[in-house]
């Protein structure tokens, strides 16, 4: 049986480089001989053992890579060819898929459905920080990549990119809006820049790093703010003039900063939670005016599929925004635990890391 490498989720605390079988290719998949993927915040809390999965899982979720092998009932691919598949592999014919939300693309049964099932790489099935990895219902997911494209350049697409810009699409941000982005980090930095394409005349990066905050200027911030030295949501107010911002899109997932976006908003304005929360959510009364301030607060999982992942790597290529930068550093496959330690722990500056077999 031939064997690859792959980041084994083994219990709370450990995910260990190991061998595993190179999958077998069912008819609508596709095996993927992976070149370039990368660790996610939300592997981190895996890691921790605050989102539980299986034990003996290969995680990962963000696959850049070359078709190895393709399913008997696989059409319009070949094998040889340079693709990427999305953190989200909807199937294109579920239940959820044809209510057009893809990313909840759980299989409905007697007991209901599972939330965010579109999320299989790494979740429910083998992720992709190995050697190789199987990719589910192939035409629905697989890209191809643009040759004038590097590794480097699409690494955002699977998940990161996808994720931040769908913080402004979700809630619909207009021409002239003025939108507050909550945490500058990778998803946080990506819905900056989601925010100032989708025609935000004003957009505000709220962090505590320095650095983190210099990148958002760069992304599309016209004003930054450092929560370690003043309140952000007083200096918000002062910036509108006490008006409050349209769209407050929280990119962190903790209870202060949620808090702080609902504070954040004006009346009828919209809250657009992006982060993944590890305890239990407190609606503050005052600032959600008792539930009666025609305020919105809107969730979003990581759009998927292959028709989002060519939109993402068509805004890429016509150079409206470059994702590249946010990779700090680089690892091969052999040294992932070195990188989960450096991730996990937010060292050295670290925005995202590349891993390369």
């Amino acid at each position: 049986m031939a064997m690859m490498k792959a980041a084994i989720f083994v219990e709370p605390g450990r995910i260990v480089l190991d061998d595993k079988p190179i999958p077998n290719v069912g008819p609508q998949d596709a095996l993927l001989r992976v070149t370039t993927t990368t660790i996610c915040g939300t592997d981190i809390h895996i890691l921790k053992g605050e989102y539980p999965v299986q034990r003996g899982l290969t995680i990962g979720h963000e696959p850049v890579g070359v078709i190895e092998k393709l399913g008997s009932g696989v059409r319009g691919y070949r094998e040889g060819q340079r693709v990427i598949a999305g953190a989200i592999t909807p199937s294109g014919w579920s239940t959820a898929c044809l209510c057009g939300v893809g990313s909840q693309d759980g299989a409905g049964t007697a007991h209901g459905w599972k939330a965010m099932g579109g999320w299989k790489f790494g979740n429910t099935i083998d992720g992709c920080q190995a050697e190789y990895v199987l990719v589910p219902d192939a035409m629905a997911n697989l890209a191809p990549v643009p040759d004038s494209l590097r590794d480097e350049q699409v690494l955002m697409c699977p998940d990161i990119m996808s994720t931040g810009f769908s913080g402004a699409e979700s809630v619909g941000v207009r021409i002239g809006d003025t939108v507050a982005v909550f945490a500058q980090g990778p998803i946080g930095l990506c819905a900056t820049a989601g925010a100032k394409l989708s025609g935000a005349a004003t957009v505000i990066g709220v962090d505590r790093l320095a650095n983190r905050l210099a990148i958002a200027t760069k992304f599309g911030a016209d004003h930054v703010i450092d929560g370690s030295k003043v309140d952000p949501v007083e200096e918000i107010m002062r910036l509108t003039d006490g008006r409050g911002v349209d769209v407050a899109i929280e990119a962190l997932g903790t209870q202060q900063t949620f808090e702080a976006c609902l504070r954040a908003l004006r009346p009828g304005g919209t809250l657009s939670s992006l982060g993944v929360y590890s305890t239990d959510l407190t609606i503050p009364l005052g600032p959600f005016a008792a539930g009666l301030g025609d305020h919105k607060i809107v969730t979003t999982l990581c759009p998927g599929g292959k028709e989002r992942m060519r939109r993402l790597m068509a805004v890429i290529a016509a150079r409206r925004v470059d994702l590249e930068a946010m990779v700090t550093h680089r690892f091969k496959l052999d040294d992932i635990e070195a990188a989960y330690e450096l991730f996990g722990h937010q060292r050295d500056g670290v925005l995202k890391v590349a891993i390369t077999p």
